[in-house]
Formats: C-alpha cells, sequence, structure tokens
C-alpha cells in the first residue's frame, strides 16, 4: 500500500524524497526509500506505464498541430482580449451646475487570430507541406584529395 502511494505520489510531484514522505516513510528515512523504491522493477514500471499514457495524451500529435494552425489560418480561432469601456453621465445639480460623471468598466471580447498569427499559421502549413523550397547551388569545382594511412611506421613513402 505504501509502495502504491509512493508510486502516485511520485508520478503528480516527480520528487522522490516528497513522494515517500507523503506515502508515510518517516522523514530521516524518506530519501534513501524513496531513491529505492526508483529501482524497484514493479514500482519502476508502473511509474513508467503511467507517465506515458499521461504524456501520450497531453501532446499534440501532427494531426491536431495541423489542425489548429487551419484553424488560425481561416481566422477560426479568437482570443480573449480585455478591453475598457467609457462611460459618460451628465446631469445637473440642484444649483443648475453641470455634472459629468465617468465610469470605466473592462471587459474581456474574443476576437479572431490576428494578421501576423495568420501569416506565421500559413508559413509553418507551407513548410508542412512542401511549398517552400530553399534552392541550395552547389555548383563549382572542388578539391579531394584522399590520404590512407596502413600504420606502417617503418618509413615507407606512398
Amino acid at each position: 500500500p505504501r509502495q502504491k502511494a509512493f508510486a502516485e505520489f511520485y508520478i503528480q510531484l516527480g520528487n522522490a524524497t516528497e513522494a515517500a514522505k507523503r506515502a508515510g516513510y518517516s522523514e530521516k528515512t524518506a530519501n534513501r526509500i524513496g531513491a529505492e523504491n526508483l529501482t524497484k522493477p514493479v514500482i519502476r514500471e508502473y511509474v513508467d506505464k503511467v507517465q506515458s499514457e499521461i504524456s501520450s495524451s497531453r501532446i499534440a500529435d501532427a494531426r491536431e498541430v495541423q489542425e489548429t494552425l487551419t484553424r488560425i489560418l481561416r481566422r477560426e480561432e479568437t482570443e480573449s482580449v480585455v478591453i475598457v469601456c467609457k462611460t459618460r453621465k451628465s446631469s445637473y445639480d440642484k444649483a443648475g451646475k453641470r455634472k459629468t460623471e465617468e465610469k470605466e468598466t473592462p471587459e474581456i471580447v474574443r476576437i479572431p487570430a490576428k494578421i501576423s498569427d495568420v501569416n506565421k499559421a500559413a508559413e509553418l502549413l507551407g513548410k508542412v507541406h512542401g511549398l517552400y523550397t530553399d534552392k541550395v547551388d552547389l555548383s563549382g569545382g572542388v578539391d579531394l584529395r584522399i590520404q590512407v594511412d596502413y600504420g606502417n611506421d617503418q618509413g615507407s613513402s606512398e
């Protein structure tokens, strides 16, 4: 039970000593027990298995990246920006003097992707699909000299 708890805490924290403490091992032995537990095949396999499952679900695959870039390119993706709405209210007091009140209210609005983001998405998608190629000119003379050393130390000539 403590080893299972250790493994779960280690997966969450990434720190063997802290995981050992939280799993119920003593402060004095937590460092040693944490390191020991990570060398045990059953614990190591469990930790590796769970971490690979977690990381594979968190990491975007190539298709997801291309779909996201396409949504940005088509300006289907939006971003939140804060704008300040100003309101002005004028009224007259009892003496007939004009009184103006100004009020600023922050609001969050959704706007489409910026043109610079659209251009970058188009560039990256173009690279993925091979639309852009760099022309490299390799013409010209090249001097090539090959020297073979057979390891004879007897002074024989080439």
